[in-house]
């Protein structure tokens, strides 16, 4: 017989349905299917490749150590190396238009499988697409990244409003925490299978072989998050909100409305407001070493680029145990603490990389390893944390506010970062002026009364926070 948990009741509201362990496992095997794009496609092969073709479009031979070429999309003049960076852009600016209605359509369906299905299958549907991103065609592969991520967010809020009814306040911490950890294991295996591919297969002296398997690289993706979507769509139930078994009218005409209501009611809501401050300014310096950590290790460090591949498979998964690890610490401390001591440990991380020496690998893989840990876990409580400041029925719009947070705002880390390099001519400055993120950003957090924050959302606070 499969395992029910009956949610606590939250403020004066019902609880919602208990939930089985075949739905829970249903909701895991999502952030395991698509992880396969944030680590496949984002982090490793994606920008290589579609600067690739970019420069083929601009004229420049394949395989040139460097090229100044420029591609002209809808008439803008862009050298050929900013347009992937370009692209991010746009993406991330179109995203913070569209989640929020997404969620506010999410809160109104009585049919939220489908709007996952939708989201998920386009993306995976466009993913799949970069296998005719052949020669010069940077326009289409630019067209479909667009697509597959902003579809990719918009399947994330869908997710992820889920995790409210999955169980009451003292288990969502550890249902988010084993839901983040497969994620990074199940990214991590085809990130693993991808890079052997590509070492077996490459031909020295012959680029194109390279460009074909980073390609295909990216399809794998696609395929991976399309297939095992079937599973959560298989194994999730529907939990609709008030809102949504009411009926009556459209429902994305409704949403567009809802979300109007949301956006001026929200000041009811000062602390979770504030909570999301809190988690705008931290996590956009998690974001932003991600991001730039490969850049750190080739030019400030002078790491082969080996050295690189095997810290990201290293991180990712390490980042499976650090995401259990730290949630089950969160059932003793609580979530807030746990989130608040995972800062001090990102401070620490900042300060060892700024003291690692150059041409030294295994410092830099311990270091990875130790982000690793971390990782996983500071951004599954903080997802987890903020399921407990969210009104009742509005879950759908206010991740699609936390997921702009995540995504919409990772430009400040980087930004700093540049300025600081462009003063200084140093990378290790540049990462130090990281530290202000987590330092601010863990004053926010410890500043926010987290059990008022719950009341005051009408949720009931865990036992432990």
């Amino acid at each position: 017989m499969a395992e029910t948990v009956t949610p606590a009741v939250q403020g004066n509201n019902p609880p919602p349905p208990a939930s089985t362990r075949r739905e829970r496992t249903g909701w895991y095997v999502y952030d395991w299917a698509n992880s396969a794009f944030q680590t496949t496609v984002i982090t490793v092969f994606l920008g290589p490749f579609l600067t690739t073709v970019a420069e083929l479009a601009a004229g420049c031979e394949l395989g040139a150590d460097s090229c100044d070429g420029y591609v002209h999309p809808l008439g803008i003049r862009v050298a050929a190396g900013s347009y992937y960076p370009y692209l991010i852009s746009l993406s991330v600016f179109l995203t913070v238009f569209v989640l929020p209605v997404v969620g506010a359509v999410a809160d109104r369906s009585a049919h939220k499988k489908r709007l996952l299905a939708g989201a998920a299958f386009t993306g995976s549907g466009a993913t799949i697409a970069m296998a005719f991103v052949t020669g010069d065609r940077y326009l289409l592969g630019g067209a479909l990244f667009l697509i597959a991520n902003i579809s990719f967010g918009a399947a994330i809020v869908v997710y992820n409003s889920f995790l409210p009814q999955l169980g009451g306040p003292d288990e969502r911490d550890g249902i988010s925490s084993r839901g983040w950890a497969l994620g990074y294991l199940g990214g991590g295996l085809l990130l693993a299978i991808n890079l052997v591919a590509v070492t077996m297969f490459s031909e020295e002296g012959n680029p194109q072989r390279t460009l074909d398997l980073a390609r295909w690289s990216i399809v794998s993706a696609g395929v991976w998050w399309a297939l095992f979507t079937l599973v959560p769509l298989r194994w999730l139930r529907e939990h609709p909100t008030a809102a949504a078994l009411a009926g009556g009218g459209n429902v994305l005409t409704d949403g567009f409305k809802q979300l109007g209501r949301t956006l001026r009611e929200i000041k009811a809501y000062p602390l979770t407001l504030f909570f999301l401050l809190a988690f705008l300014v931290y996590n956009d310096g998690i974001q932003t070493v991600i991001t730039l950590a490969s850049q750190y290790g080739t030019e400030e460090l002078k790491l082969e680029q080996s050295t690189l591949i095997v810290t990201i498979l290293l991180v990712q998964f390490l980042a499976f145990g650090g995401a259990l690890s730290l949630g089950a610490l969160a059932r003793r401390i609580g979530a807030w603490k746990t989130v608040l001591l995972s800062l001090v440990l990102w401070t620490a991380v900042i300060i060892a990389a700024f003291r690692l020496p150059a041409e030294a690998p295994v410092p830099f893989m311990i270091l990875g390893g130790a982000i690793g840990l971390v990782l996983g876990g500071s951004q599954a409580l903080s997802r987890s944390l903020f399921s407990q400041l969210i009104p009742t029925g509005k879950e759908g719009e206010y991740y699609g506010f936390y997921e702009i947070s995540d995504k919409g705002t990772s430009w400040l880390g980087p930004l700093a970062f540049g300025l600081v390099f462009q003063l200084t001519a140093s990378y290790r400055v540049g990462l130090v002026s990281l530290l202000i993120f987590f330092v601010v950003g863990f004053l926010l957090l410890l500043a926010v009364p987290i059990r008022r924050a719950i009341v005051a959302a009408g949720n009931t606070p865990p036992r432990v926070l």
